[in-house]
């Protein structure tokens, strides 16, 4: 086969910590870095007195580095915490950014560090590669296995006028430095582990299934897809299981680097649109939806849904492709039950009168860009319904 013209890039953080322990290294990466007065973004949760964000502040200040904290990152991010967050970063005289956290926290991190840098209004950076300058930087610790916010080129951003999620995509908001120390996980209680690790799984589905997938992004997105095939139930079961959080932060990681790469489709398109309207957690979105885009994606790429079935550990010999295909979309549901995600949408209280709107907004998400099938604006309707 002759190929066109086509540049594939790859993007991953300068430094990457794995393994148990991995978190006691941050000070000698801020040192590194050139750090000495760190502002650390992260939840109320873990910034509570006490909590994990004190943990690591009297780690650094032990070293002799200043740290002033602000858990402002709301579950699904919003201007507002990025604004409020540049202020204390402003006001404090910080030189480094530290999210500690999952998602919500790196996200936040990464508009704090993006309009410090380069002025303006994080809604002005919605879409691809809008920044000029490079990014305040950043150490982004990571206490969940889920999303790879903390390696990727990509945050999420609520805007408060609209309620639309805005996708941002640009390469100088990955991370310098990423750490993921199963230590930092053993706490997430089961139904976080179990949104979380299928929001991993969806990363690694669609970044496999993308139009722009490459035999890097594939070879990630596969061992992902094994490695939470495999460990997924053990965590959510046991979560002092540390030989499982391990494996799970390897998945995820490798997940994040399979969609930073290859990028995602209509399921984050269109979990964005239901975590932006009514604030849904957005791991749990994923889930729901996974087996119903992939379901309509499945005659684009069927030798694809085999390979995920495979991965997925089903036995798919003397089966006809399709027949195989669908043993992927079946390994998916049960997983997602297993782990006890809800059955559907109408069990987050979502409304059919909203689908319209959610479907045009889903339509225009910068994911949708790499979906291996082409959707209508009836096509993402018939999903959304389906879903419930």
């Amino acid at each position: 086969m002759i190929l066109g013209e086509q540049v594939y890039s790859y993007f991953m953080p300068t430094v990457n910590l794995m393994g148990v322990g991995a978190h006691k290294e941050i000070p000698a990466q801020v040192r590194a870095l050139g750090g000495s007065h760190i502002l650390l973004v992260t939840d109320t949760f873990l910034g509570r007195p006490g909590g994990m964000a004190d943990d690591i502040k009297a780690m650094l200040v032990a070293e002799g580095i200043k740290v002033t904290t602000y858990p402002g990152a709301e579950p699904n991010p919003t201007d507002k915490n990025v604004h409020d967050g540049l202020k204390v970063y402003q006001d404090c005289g910080a030189d480094l950014l530290l999210s500690l956290g999952g998602g919500s926290s790196h996200d936040c991190a990464k508009g704090i560090g993006l309009v410090a840098s380069n002025g303006g209004n994080i809604r002005d950076f919605e879409g691809l590669n809008k920044s000029t300058k490079p990014m305040v930087p950043l150490i982004a610790v990571n206490t969940t296995a889920g999303t790879g916010a903390e390696m990727t080129r990509f945050a999420v951003i609520t805007n408060t006028s609209n309620h639309v999620k805005m996708a941002i995509g640009d390469w100088r908001v990955t991370p310098n430095i990423a750490v993921n120390d199963p230590l930092l996980m053993v706490g997430m209680p089961p139904a976080l582990t179990a949104a979380t690790g299928m929001d991993a799984l969806t990363h690694a589905v669609e970044a496999y299934v993308s139009i722009i997938a490459t035999p890097v992004t594939d070879s990630a997105a596969l061992m992902a897809i094994k490695l939470i095939a495999n460990n997924l139930r053990s965590a959510v079961a046991n979560g002092q299981n540390l030989e499982a959080r391990d494996k799970m932060a390897y998945a995820e990681f490798l997940a994040g680097m399979a969609f930073n790469n290859a990028a995602l489709g209509y399921v984050h398109a269109m979990a964005h649109q239901l975590g932006g309207l009514y604030n849904l957690p957005h791991g749990v979105c994923n889930a729901i939806l996974l087996p119903h885009v992939e379901e309509f994606n499945l005659i684009a790429c069927p030798q694809r849904f085999v390979d995920i079935a495979v991965a997925m550990g089903e036995k798919v010999e003397g089966l006809s492709i399709r027949e195989a295909a669908n043993k992927a979309i079946l390994a998916i549901k049960i997983l997602s039950a297993d782990v006890g995600i809800p059955s559907g949408l109408s069990e987050l209280n979502v409304k059919e009168e909203d689908f319209k709107v959610m479907a045009q907004n889903a339509m225009k998400d910068i994911c949708s860009l790499t979906n291996p099938r082409i959707a209508t604006l009836d096509d993402v309707i018939s999903i959304y319904k389906s879903a419930m």
